[in-house]
């Protein structure tokens, strides 16, 4: 799909990070935007600074009931959805063994949760005007997950299995979908966690800058890509790994040091 003045776009987790650029990419071009997230003032200060008249509504990714309302409340607004972008997520790294429980249920609730919940809400808008395109934000770490990020990596290879098969799903509806790769991105993510971030990670402002994420994300879909990766070197070890993990570890190992692949056997 053309992605151009009077596009419809709607996009959890939009206050900050890859969302908000993801809207300033979208805003850029003419699209009319709903963005999404817990804090209103945070959402309120991202419309402020785009071009045109936007939509900031306040929503809990983990309730489904306000996902529904945030969406259905958009479509009421802005006449329909167009682009519907499941990108809210969070992170808590750390040993499984050592984390609260707690702190994986949410994980699971945000990012899981959360965009079953937005795609649910979201597809019946799509489905109804015959066309549409949908974005699910996985992660690298769904192509292989890291040693202290196991429930996170869990999360984000849900995302991509669901968001996989419901691409074939929606073969001759005129609706297509993009599942996101990022890997280590300049944003706010792990600001929370910045004292116990594991050797391996590579991330923080000398990451990949948003914006380009951004780019890469309305690139991909105008051209309907199944998959997008950001880094290049994403996919790379995405495809290594499904040939042969112990490759994958091996080259981690070179990459990032034996953290990101401490066993052998």
């Amino acid at each position: 799909m053309r992605i151009e003045a009077g596009t419809r776009a709607f996009i959890t987790g939009a206050s900050r990070g890859i969302g908000a650029a993801l809207a300033e990419a979208l805003a850029a071009r003419g699209a009319v935007v709903g963005l999404a997230a817990r804090s209103q003032d945070q959402l309120d200060a991202v419309a402020a600074r785009l071009p045109g008249e936007h939509h900031a509504l306040a929503c809990d990714v983990a309730d489904a009931r306000s996902v529904k309302d945030a969406i259905d409340g958009f479509a009421e607004r802005a006449g329909g959805i167009d682009l519907l972008v499941a990108n809210a997520g969070i992170t808590h790294y750390g040993p499984f063994r050592d984390q609260p429980l707690e702190l994986a249920e949410q994980m699971t609730a945000v990012n899981w949760n959360g965009t079953l919940y937005t795609v649910h809400a979201g597809l019946p808008h799509l489905l109804g005007q015959g066309r549409g395109h949908v974005v699910v934000m996985s992660s690298g770490a769904g192509l292989r997950s890291f040693p202290s990020a196991a429930v996170y990596g869990a999360t984000k290879a849900a995302q991509r299995m669901f968001a996989e098969a419901l691409r074939h799903e929606l073969a001759g509806t005129g609706i297509s979908l993009t599942v996101v790769y990022p890997g280590e991105i300049a944003t706010s993510l792990h600001d929370h966690e910045k004292d116990r971030m594991p050797a391996w990670y590579r991330g923080g402002p000398d990451a990949a800058p948003a914006a380009g994420m951004a780019a890469k994300i309305v690139e991909g879909v105008e051209r309907d890509a199944r998959a997008v990766y950001h880094p290049p070197l994403v996919q790379l070890l995405g495809a290594v790994h499904n040939v042969t993990p112990r490759g994958a570890d091996a080259l981690l190992r070179r990459l990032r040091g034996a953290s990101a692949a401490p066993r052998r056997d």
